[in-house]
């Protein structure tokens, strides 16, 4: 099945990440990323027919924001940008931020992750008056241990990569069972993305991948964002940006899911206009 490139106008890729030699790496970085600055996603964008971006601050910075603010400069007004703050910062900063673009804080639960679950509630609080949300990265089997804190959050939150569950889990046990509470509740997204941080059986159909995802896509279309995870740090070979988007576009039986996840949930969730 071939669909990429599509051509819906506002069709927005929802997680990029940007790495620039010119800004230094933080000393928490745990890889050295390769160079792949605004300039060669562009060429990725175009080549996919999307218009819309969500530039992801990379752990590697660490609290070092200005690559992705760059990024976003230069991709313009239809790009927006993910954050990593320390749980002190000001309210003035969070201002500036968001004139710049910004409309959330990352919280990477895995190596190289700066922000404790123990700071998770009181940025939500914090971040809420902005429409900002929190954009959390986990090992999807944890979240039953988290389940009550996620459940009385008081603004929006989004699950990367498929709840990126680093371990078998059956799609009637526990750990499926929270996602699909949270994602019930209406204030949860989940990105259908990067099968292949998951994924065993691999490109290109990633099959074993797809039961859960494709349950995601067909319960909850409204709550289902896409992204290519470019630039793939860290994966070989690397994955062919238009066979992602094409996977995910699969999950769906109709052109208004998939515009849905392309178009309609991004613009709710980033704050673009329809």
């Amino acid at each position: 099945m071939t669909i990429a490139p599509i051509d819906y106008a506002g069709a927005c890729d929802c997680h990029v990440h940007i790495y620039e030699d010119a800004w230094p790496l933080a000393p928490t970085a745990t890889f050295k990323p390769p160079h792949a600055p605004a300039s060669a996603y562009r060429e990725v964008q175009q080549a996919l027919g999307l218009t819309r971006t969500i530039v992801v601050q990379p752990t590697g910075y660490g609290f070092d924001n200005r690559c992705t603010l760059s990024a976003l400069e230069q991709l313009g007004a239809e790009a927006r940008g993910i954050a990593v703050v320390p749980p002190e910062v000001a309210d003035a900063e969070l201002e500036r931020l968001h004139r710049a673009g910004m409309r959330g804080v990352r919280f990477m639960m895995l190596s190289g992750g700066l922000l404790p679950w123990s700071s998770l509630e009181g940025m939500a609080a914090r971040i809420a008056p902005l429409s900002w949300h929190i954009n959390l990265q986990l090992d999807g089997r944890e979240l039953p241990q988290h389940m009550a804190m996620l459940a009385r959050l008081p603004g929006r939150f989004v699950i990367d990569h498929i709840g990126k569950f680093l371990g078998p889990v059956a799609l009637d046990g526990e750990a499926v069972g929270t996602l699909c509470r949270l994602l019930d509740k209406g204030n949860c997204w989940i990105k259908l993305a990067a099968p292949y941080e998951t994924s065993k059986s691999g490109p290109p159909a990633y099959a074993d991948a797809v039961p859960l995802a494709r349950l995601l896509a067909r319960r909850y279309p409204e709550r289902c964002v896409w992204a290519s995870n470019w630039p793939h740090p860290n994966v070989k070979p690397e994955p062919s940006n238009a066979a992602l988007l094409d996977w995910a576009l699969a999950l769906f039986d109709s052109e208004a899911a998939r515009r849905k996840l392309l178009v309609d949930n991004p613009a709710e969730l980033y704050g673009f206009a329809a």
